[in-house]
């Protein structure tokens, strides 16, 4: 905290001063700080303030403050909440965003912070006893809504209650129902399976049966008979049954108000805002319908502030609003991504330049703020790929790619484009990683043929391997590391690049021993080094690096004054490489012959300070859909492992680079598609943060995923490969547990983060949710031997790949299929509108007829399963088999 006076609450002494979460509630008109023990637990009579804090790589925290009503909370109470809230902002230096969060409304940002769920209690919270009076175990009917953070709304216990769109938890004394609606997600009854478990272990403390009941499914079934029991029977859900939870409405329209003194409000404008309208000594309301902004200039008082909360209660009660809309209160200078997107042409972030002198000025900035922070490091990592596999270059001309000879594929030239093939050993078999690297100056047409290639090549290989695009001058640190040592020439070779220097009439840069060439040379060690050709100009030079400057009668290796011997190093072998009969001439900067500047046209100026590497905060993860056309994103905050899931298709923006992972029973049905995903987000830039359509981008399938994106997880490998969809996949762990799942979990996890479920795999700078026990199975006296054998059938604990020394036909063969029942294609795909039940889903073209199988799949059923296993996958995966 930067500061404490004597008006901030002493109940904020220390706040923010350590990464995670801090939560206080309000009793009899004080704050009062709860215990870690008791996070999560929310009383529907009382009101909370939560801060999160995230301490970023370069040490400097940030904060969001949330403040919660439960919908009984008193008016006294409600009002002290938002007070308090802008207390605590003010005691963090006004660097905080802050959230109000209603009951049953809550932000998904919030209920990350609490996974699974959060389902408050009736009553008040008492600090004394840290429960309620009253609070006793009842039969409960919950409704859960939400594909990555679930909304849990407790409804009256009844068969009117139940609707098709929503998924049901009945909560008996014995047993716990799950009733998923017909229209509900998949996605939606995985999710409700934690809250399942959530519910098993807190209050059941894993003594009780759990039951799944489909929507319409009434006949031949104990546990749907049990469950309809306590209902007075089965009776038919009426079709119209509305859903438990509000529909997201459209923003129609947005306008802006000026919040006047004694709180009234001014209309600005509507419709095409800008940023110009923001005056810093004022407070403004922008009122989105569905939701509401509080923008409070940095010169605005205290008291101001706080009668800008007053005006946005009393505009949302005299317009007829809902007392549950979103209200977001943002300081100047910390406006949300959602919040400019209501602006036009909202100015870009800044590119932030940190220089060696400056480094320890920053610290100390933020030192003069009361943070304790560290002086600015690299980022110094090993390799982030196993450096000892093979590499194959191609090059791209006319359409064609052809395979560059062993010695020159480290040579590549900056007009042409080209395909990088690197295998490497996995676990248990070799990897493939494909990139597709352009030029600076290559042609259109010979980036579209590069992609065009490189997906055929992938196609071609076993299994399903990354795949990159990559800009020269953007490369990422995995593909220099794979060369290990590589030469960037200007000029090209290609014949496109040949006819536009023919029509153009620009020189050909083409490089050769007789032109002067200018050199900068790079790297880490002498297995990641580079040396790119610049414009032999001296304004090239930087005093950071070293280079080679080569005039066709001489050779000249200037050494800059702030590199390192390491860089000496570096550019002895590099001269090696490029030419070994040259003899160069070493010269100090500062020391240069009239010939030196002379052949770089003269000398002028150029930097002399050091470029340290900008720092890369936390990635954000992105559910991403294309409907008509248009991306829709949704992200999803403290993201773990399990939101990986495989009916979605997710990006990943770490900023320097792109990865959008596709789910295998994912909409994506191409790679192009994929690609199309990934180039619509760069172009959107959705959080501000300076994307450019350059910035490396891999496309990764679930199941294939490499060491260089699983880096952003606490990454168990038997989660990756498991079969069935999301909801099979939890329903499978949560009747048999996973012992030995969680033990590896674990013991991966990096330091300093907490244990307790598999969810719970957090990144290391990421505050971490509340801890819930999710999935840390049940003992043997717990539940039925029927559950155990009920599930032993289930697939989803096995390998996806079977070993390379089984055959297709042993492990399956089509004589095996030859007493199972015959259904038709349409009914067996995975997403059918009318499914097959009761089928083995890892089999599921077994059960087609000979002749619509051979008019499916073009082959037989014997041809079919003669084919490699994982060829036989991929064409299950193209008809929507698997």
């Amino acid at each position: 905290m930067s500061r404490l006076s004597k008006d901030i609450d002493p109940a904020f002494q220390g706040a923010g001063t350590k990464g995670g979460l801090e939560i206080w509630c309000i009793e009899n008109l004080h704050l009062v700080r709860i215990p870690r023990a008791s996070h999560g637990k929310f009383y529907s009579g009382s009101a909370y303030i939560v801060l999160e804090t995230v301490v970023g790589k370069s040490g400097s925290p940030q904060h969001s403050i949330h403040y919660w009503l439960g919908t009984d909370v008193k008016e006294d109470d409600l009002a002290l909440a938002s007070d308090k809230a802008l207390e605590l902002d003010e005691a963090l230096g006004s660097c905080a965003v802050q959230y109000r969060e209603v009951q049953g409304r809550e932000t998904e940002k919030f209920l990350s912070f609490f996974k699974p769920c959060i389902i408050p209690i009736e009553g008040v919270y008492k600090s004394e006893t840290g429960i309620s009076n009253g609070e006793k175990y009842c039969i409960s009917l919950f409704a859960c809504k939400g594909e990555h953070v679930v909304h849990v709304k407790e409804v009256a216990f009844g068969r009117s209650s139940l609707n098709h769109y929503d998924v049901f938890i009945l909560d008996t004394a014995s047993k716990i129902f799950l009733f998923s609606g017909c229209n509900s997600s998949i996605q939606e009854r995985a999710r409700a399976l934690e809250v399942v478990h959530y519910i098993k272990e807190n209050k059941h403390h894993g003594n009780c049966e759990v039951a799944t009941i489909e929507d319409g499914k009434f006949v031949g079934d104990a546990d749907v008979g049990e469950f309809w029991s306590f209902f007075g029977g089965y009776a038919p859900i009426p079709r119209d049954s509305p859903s438990a939870f509000q529909k997201q409405e459209i923003v129609q329209s947005v306008k802006l108000f000026r919040i006047m003194t004694r709180g009234k409000l001014f209309e600005v404008a509507k419709e095409l805002l800008s940023q110009e309208l923001l005056d810093t000594d004022k407070c403004y309301l922008l009122d989105c319908h569905t939701e509401i902004f509080v923008w409070m200039g940095r010169c605005t008082s205290m008291m101001e502030r706080k009668s800008s909360i007053s005006a946005t209660e009393d505009f949302l009660q005299n317009e007829g609003r809902s007392t549950r809309t979103h209200v977001t209160l943002l300081t100047e200078g910390l406006e949300t991504a959602r919040f400019k997107s209501h602006f036009v042409n909202w100015p870009k972030k800044e590119e932030l330049k940190l220089y060696e002198e400056g480094r320890g000025k920053v610290a100390a900035m933020f030192k003069q703020h009361g943070y304790d922070v560290k002086e600015l490091l690299e980022d110094d990592h090993g390799p982030l790929l196993n450096c000892r596999g093979t590499i194959k270059v191609l090059q791209v001309n006319s359409g064609e790619a052809s395979l560059i000879p062993l010695p020159d594929q480290s040579k590549l030239f900056s007009g042409d484009c080209y395909i990088v093939q690197y295998t490497y050993p996995g676990k248990g078999r070799d990897e493939n990683l494909f990139y597709a690297w352009f030029g600076r100056a290559s042609q259109m047409e010979d980036r579209v043929d590069a992609l065009s290639h490189m997906y055929a090549i992938a196609d071609s290989t076993r299994g399903f391997p990354t795949l990159a695009q990559v800009y020269q001058d953007n490369e990422p640190e995995q593909f220099f590391s794979i060369f290990q040592t590589l030469i960037v020439f200007k000029g090209g070779k290609s014949s496109r690049y040949r006819k536009l220097i023919a029509e153009t009439g620009m020189p050909d840069e083409t490089f050769d021993e007789t032109k002067t060439a200018l050199f900068r040379v790079q790297g880490k060690n002498p297995n990641n080094m580079q040396a790119i050709q610049v414009d032999q100009v001296s304004s090239s030079l930087n005093s950071s690096y070293c280079y080679i400057l080569q005039t066709g009668l001489s050779v000249f290796a200037w050494i800059g004054n702030l590199s390192s011997t390491e860089d000496h190093e570096l550019l002895d072998r590099m001269i090696e490489i490029i030419n070994p009969t040259w003899q160069p001439v070493s010269i100090r900067e500062g020391s240069e012959p009239d010939i030196f500047w002379q052949a770089l046209g003269g000398k002028t100026e150029y930097p002399r300070e050091k470029k340290v590497k900008q720092y890369i905060e936390d990635p954000h993860l992105f559910a991403v859909t294309l409907i008509e056309g248009d991306i829709k994103l949704k992200e999803i905050y403290n993201f773990a492992q399990g939101d990986l899931t495989t009916e979605d298709v997710l990006i990943l923006d770490c900023q320097s680079e792109l990865y959008v992972w596709i789910g295998r029973l994912s909409s994506v049905a191409s790679k192009e598609e994929a690609h199309t995903l990934g180039q619509k987000f760069l172009e959107m830039d959705i959080l501000s943060e300076g994307l450019r359509q350059e910035t490396p981008m891999y496309m990764v399938v679930e199941g294939q995923e490499p060491p260089f994106f699983t880096r952003y997880f606490s990454w168990d490998p038997s989660l990756a490969n498991m079969r069935g969809n999301s909801f099979e996949r939890k329903l499978a762990l949560l009747k048999r547990g996973s012992r030995q799942s969680e033990v590896s979990v674990r013991n991966s996890w990096p330091a300093g983060s907490r244990g307790g479920t598999l969810e719970e795999n957090q990144l290391p700078h990421s505050p971490s949710p509340v801890e819930v026990k999710l999935f840390t199975g049940s003992s043997p006296q717990n539940g039925s031997s029927d559950d155990s054998s009920a599930f032993a059938w289930s697939p989803a604990l096995q390998p996806m790949v079977p070993p390379d020394n089984v055959s297709a036909d042993q492990v399956e063969g089509s004589d095996a299929s030859n007493n199972l029942s015959i259904y038709p294609y349409e009914r067996l795909k995975v997403r059918s509108m009318d499914p097959v039940t009761g089928i083995d889903i890892t089999r599921r073209e077994a059960y087609l007829s000979e002749d619509e199988f051979r008019e499916i799949f073009g082959i037989t059923k014997q041809a079919f399963y003669q084919l490699p296993k994982w060829r036989q996958n991929k064409l299950k995966m193209s008809l929507h088999l698997f």
